[in-house]
């Protein structure tokens, strides 16, 4: 008969498993620091030998990393999603900075879909309560502020979708946007009546999240980031005119 007698679990492996789960969740990200060893094994209610153990195992799969004289992190595991040579290569080249919008376009139109039909009330108040910072942000006439909480908005919304392979990837998409891979999302956060046009699209997709209308948020994602596409480009020949001009003006003052 294919039955096995229930083993007991050890305790190590109980703690294993729901930092795993942390992980995976997104609750616990990547280079966030972990409560200290007894501190840890208090809210764990275990011994400090089988947080040892646990923590030991997780280091050695690479989930977690010791910092010297700092501390326990959860490692940056986020960092392989793409490699540096592809990174590079997305940088130099439009197409790839295109393909990236209507990548988000797709995915985050399902991660607003599925935020409206399958997030919690609690996933919908942080939703809110980071669109009223950029509401904020917006009235102090901040655009680096409220670059920065637009990224934190659109992730809050994938994290309200509840798919763990979605948060993931979409986190390692941010983090390259962040670091201006793909284009510089502060020059549109620099433009009065730009990001007037952007707060009112994050005003549709908030209210129609917050109604629990997934047509509707689905369609504001994509009308915001159709947007976002149509704004780059018209940045992008603006910027190829003006070399273009540049050129003139000092082959006329060479005459």
């Amino acid at each position: 008969m294919p039955f096995q007698r229930i083993q007991s679990e050890k305790l190590s492996h109980s703690v294993v498993r729901q930092i795993e789960k942390l992980i995976l969740r997104g609750i616990l990200r990547p280079g966030e620091r972990l409560p200290s060893e007894r501190e840890l094994s208090e809210k764990l209610g275990v011994s400090r030998p089988s947080l040892r153990e646990a923590l030991a195992e997780l280091q050695e799969r690479g989930l977690l990393e010791t910092r010297a004289g700092a501390g326990v992190y959860v490692a940056e595991v986020l960092g392989s999603a793409f490699s540096e040579a592809l990174i590079q290569l997305f940088a130099q080249h439009d197409e790839a900075v295109f393909d990236y919008l209507a990548f988000r376009r797709d995915l985050e139109g399902l991660a607003a879909d599925r935020a409206a039909r399958l997030g919690s009330e609690t996933d919908l108040r942080v939703v809110d309560t980071i669109f009223r910072k950029m509401e904020a942000a917006h009235s102090k006439r901040n655009p680096d502020e409220e670059s920065a909480l637009d990224a934190e908005f659109h992730l809050a919304i994938i994290e309200a979708s509840h798919n763990v392979i979605m948060l993931h990837m979409m986190r390692s998409m941010f983090d390259l946007l962040r670091e201006g891979v793909f284009y510089n999302r502060k020059i549109m956060f620099k433009q009065r009546a730009t990001r007037d046009q952007l707060l009112e699209q994050h005003r549709a997709i908030n209210a129609a999240v917050q109604a629990r209308d997934p047509l509707a948020a689905r369609e504001a994602v994509q009308t915001h980031l159709d947007f976002v596409e149509g704004s780059l480009a018209d940045w992008r020949q603006m910027e190829k005119n003006e070399a273009i001009a540049r050129q003139r003006f000092e082959h006329e003052q060479q005459r």
